[in-house]
């Protein structure tokens, strides 16, 4: 059951992503006079089609993983005199940048549009207040002391835990300094100091900033308090209640919800007796939590949420803005995450991000269902991260990318000549071989993590 949920929540992710990186290429399309003859979701053999009534084709195909947009081409068959105005290769350079720009622009869009949302909706975050400094860490050579609040990192302001990690995630792999300025509780006064990096955390796999730096900020204790359990989920199934504190399995101590996942995680298809407390009374409940495949190998899951308690309110950051302000605010969060993802990108070519980090199919579906499980407003916020990173990827000027198209439309318009059709065509192999490879990497990286 949880495998096909994990599917089919993949299936909708990944098609919402490509019927508008897709749409983009078929909206300008039609809107620069090229006949669409096919949009398609998917690839190979159609399991349903349709047509309309200027004789466009909508499929949806066998296999899930990508889509296409056919137009009429006279590099591709025939085309009749009458519609050689309207076939892609007889338009102007610049039309054909724009139909191609398109797709990744979309997906741009789409993202702007799901942290738009969340933006106007409200958003919030712990303020990151240190609880501990490692000794002979970088925040220790930098004067971090324990209470103080970090403000900013590199002259970026660091309301939120988030904003924090965000803010050092950008630094990985760089050899220097990073600028922290933090200050006391209750103080305005802002003390600014460098903590010394030296290709900081390169090649480290799922790297943690925060522990790198050597710090430890302060969370407030959450116990293991039921909320809701999944519905004929292992939790139902035993007969854990929404209330029950959980305060023991198989008779160790379990003193917060941290202390709960962590045992049922390492225990899939085991066994384990829980002590609840109910309505002050202690009941042992038997739950053999459920096997799932994720990062680093197979973990337990009982099906069940945390009771959150309310924070204090001098440790929540909340934000909330107008519709002007939030889409102000969703602009800049798609053009740091499109940054981000180019500069991650380019580390990695020269070995400073660990390419033992790039995901494949496998990785993206398990958390896109486990951000579905967590609830709608996660699954939205990993559906803008994936989409920035469609967007992304699709720009980069390999051949049979949309960013190969564009380099070559590029020299076009420069140079005011064609490339020649034999050098695309060389072009286009290795760029196939190429993202075959890569694909290929990508997957190999996720079934190691199995």
């Amino acid at each position: 059951m949880a495998l096909i949920q994990t599917i089919v929540i993949a299936l909708l992710t990944l098609g919402i992503l490509v019927a508008f990186h897709e749409f983009g290429h078929f909206w300008v399309a039609r809107r620069c006079g090229v006949k669409v003859l096919r949009f398609s979701i998917g690839f190979g053999r159609a399991i349903w089609q349709t047509t309309d009534r200027y004789g466009t084709e909508y499929t949806i195909a066998a296999i899930p993983l990508g889509g296409y947009v056919k137009m009429l081409d006279e590099r591709e068959g025939d085309v009749a005199p009458s519609e050689r105005g309207s076939a892609f290769n007889s338009q102007s350079v610049w039309k054909r940048i724009a139909i191609v720009s398109a797709g990744p622009l979309a997906n741009f869009l789409l993202a702007i549009l799901v942290f738009w949302g969340l933006f106007l909706r409200g958003e919030s975050g712990l303020v990151p207040v240190i609880e501990a400094v490692e000794p002979n860490t970088p925040a220790y050579f930098a004067g971090l002391e324990s209470g103080q609040e970090i403000v900013s990192v590199d002259g970026r302001e660091t309301p939120t835990v988030n904003a924090l990690n965000f803010g050092l995630l950008e630094r990985l792999g760089d050899t220097g300094e990073v600028e922290i300025a933090a200050r006391y509780p209750g103080s305005d006064v802002i003390y600014s100091s460098s903590a010394p990096i030296n290709r900081w955390l390169a090649g480290v796999e799922n790297p943690d900033p925060l522990s790198g730096l050597g710090i430890t900020l302060e969370m407030p204790v959450i116990l293991a308090v039921v909320d809701e359990v999944t519905p004929e989920g292992p939790a139902e199934r035993a007969g854990f209640l929404p209330g029950d504190e959980i305060v023991a399995a198989d008779d160790e101590t379990i003193s917060d919800w941290g202390d709960w996942v962590d045992y049922v995680r390492s225990r899939p298809g085991s066994r384990v007796v829980a002590t609840v407390v109910r309505d002050g009374m202690r009941l042992p409940i038997e739950v053999v939590p459920e096997r799932r495949s994720l990062e680093g190998g197979d973990i337990g899951s009982v099906g069940m949420s945390v009771q959150v308690p309310a924070f204090p309110e001098d440790r929540v950051r909340t934000f909330e803005r107008g519709p002007i302000e939030a889409l102000v605010a969703a602009v800049n969060r798609t053009l740091d995450l499109t940054l981000f993802t180019f500069e991650s990108m380019i580390k990695m070519l020269k070995g400073l991000i660990s390419p033992d980090n790039l995901s494949g199919p496998i990785t993206i579906a398990q958390i896109a269902a486990s951000s579905a499980e967590s609830g709608l407003l996660s699954w939205f916020s990993f559906l803008a991260l994936l989409s920035v990173s469609l967007g992304a990827l699709n720009l980069l000027p390999i051949p049979v990318l949309d960013g190969g198209h564009l380099l070559f439309y590029g020299i076009e318009a420069i140079s005011g000549r064609a490339v020649p059709e034999r050098i695309q065509a060389y072009g286009y192999q290795l760029g196939f071989a190429l993202v075959l490879s890569l694909m290929a990497f990508a997957l190999y990286n996720d079934v190691a993590r199995l």
